[in-house]
């Protein structure tokens, strides 16, 4: 099913609301990870102050307000853990891409880290990574084959895109980064990252975006980096975006592109805030009817569930392949997250439900699906270790397993042992000494 289309008025452009869905207003409820606690009595607001951590996990981040320390523990009642609720069965897709496990040892379980750890060159590339930028080349583009550096194109197309171009250079949101090819005008390649609050938090996602001859007249063709994955039901494996915007799903006059109004910059919001959202499930043609249900909420959580580990064989996928003009950007990005998505993981693992994780804490239960299925902390321990080996790589010393030191062995310890060999010894030929004089006298 389509998401609704996201309306971007001139000279700033901003996602707008659709005629059919109204924005749900979320007041999220922060709560330090460290005082977090379950209390059913009072629909599951966080009280008391529990110390916890998870499976020994503890971090603090550079993007953690000041004072704020996450720690989460599994000694005693576990607040995460809900009471059992029914299991929803679920088809899991095909997995094209399989992640091998790193060759390196690591450790999920015991890493911790300053707010310095990620003061480092990746964050600073980061910083300094522009958000719009040309490049000169797109030779492992998905169109690249669909067109000439060559080919002469109309004034009315060469305008429009030259204006994309300005708009994306001065309105891109912090969380979207565009590349363009000075060579091939056609070409365009952008990468989102996963908001906080959805089951895509902290991912890279990919897309290749090409214009037609015919542009603006008809809208861009767009090609999504799925890695074989199928991550939400509009971003298909084989790399299909099914969206109204760009006339691969039905929808009203509004809801399609519109030569003289639509930009680049209101696809890629749309793809971000109405595909790429907290409740994915929901997008799936006939689905949107049973949200609020008890039995639509609860597929939901499931579908969620899965979304993430999908998004995390995505972001195995990206730091093995990543795509030309961004290989710097995605090893940097994944260097500095590392912490904050282990961390994540754990707390998954600990119960917390997906997405629940927001800066500094957990979000409050009541926003939330209260507790993480069974099968999801299964799954979520069971990848984490790959996930975490791929950051290793990178060069995150805080997820390495640290060698065991050698045993202690005490100088007086190994004396009394040879003391009490040769004692042994000794005691020994005394026995076999006196039964030889015994045999002597009986003779």
């Amino acid at each position: 099913m389509d998401p609704d289309v996201v309306e971007i008025s001139p000279p700033h452009p901003l996602a707008s609301t659709s005629r059919t869905r109204k924005p749900r207003k979320v007041n999220l409820e922060v709560i330090d990870v460290e005082q977090y606690h379950v209390d059913k009595m009072n629909k599951g607001k966080a009280v008391g102050v529990i110390p916890m951590d998870v499976d020994g996990y503890t971090v603090v981040l550079n993007d953690i307000p000041t004072g704020v320390q996450v720690a989460i523990s599994t000694n005693g009642s576990n607040p995460f853990l809900a009471a059992p609720s029914t299991t929803v069965q679920h088809q899991t897709p095909n997995v094209v891409m399989e992640p091998s496990p790193s060759s390196r040892p690591v450790n999920c379980d015991d890493a911790s880290a300053s707010s310095e750890a990620v003061t480092s060159a990746q964050a600073n590339y980061l910083r300094d990574f522009k958000r719009f930028d040309t490049v000169d080349d797109f030779s492992d583009h998905h169109y690249a084959s669909k067109g000439k550096a060559s080919k002469q194109h109309s004034k009315t197309w060469l305008k429009k895109v030259q204006e994309d171009w300005k708009i994306l250079e001065k309105d891109l949101p912090e969380t979207i980064f565009v590349r363009a090819c000075e060579s091939r005008m056609d070409l365009m390649r952008a990468v989102i990252i996963g908001a906080e609050g959805t089951p895509y938090h902290d991912g890279l996602f990919f897309f290749d975006i090409q214009f037609p001859d015919n542009y603006p007249s008809v809208p861009p063709k767009v090609h999504y980096h799925s890695g074989g994955l199928r991550i939400n039901p509009n971003l298909y494996n084989c790399g299909k975006v099914c969206l109204s915007l760009l006339g691969t799903w039905t929808g009203n006059k509004r809801e399609k592109w519109l030569p003289q109004e639509s930009t680049m910059l209101q696809l890629l919001v749309s793809i971000q805030a109405l595909i790429l959202n907290q409740k994915p499930y929901f997008n799936e043609p006939g689905y949107e009817a049973t949200k609020g249900t008890t039995s639509g909420e609860a597929h939901s959580k499931v579908y969620s569930e899965n979304v993430f580990i999908l998004s995390l064989k995505t972001m195995v996928y990206s730091m093995r392949k990543p795509p030309k003009h961004f290989e710097e950007f995605v090893l940097s990005h994944y260097f500095v997250k590392a912490l904050d998505i282990v961390r994540a993981c754990n707390a998954y693992k600990n119960g917390a439900p997906v997405g629940s994780i927001v800066k500094g804490g957990v979000q409050g239960i009541e926003e939330t699906s209260q507790s993480g299925s069974k099968k999801f902390r299964t799954d979520v321990a069971a990848f984490t270790k790959t996930v975490a080996g791929e950051f290793v790589k990178l060069g995150v010393k805080e997820l390495e397993e640290k060698p065991k030191p050698p045993p202690v062995v005490n100088a007086n310890t190994e004396s009394n042992t040879a003391n009490r060999k040769r004692s042994r010894s000794s005691s020994i030929k005394e026995f076999l000494a006196n039964i030889g004089r015994c045999v002597f006298q009986l003779d």
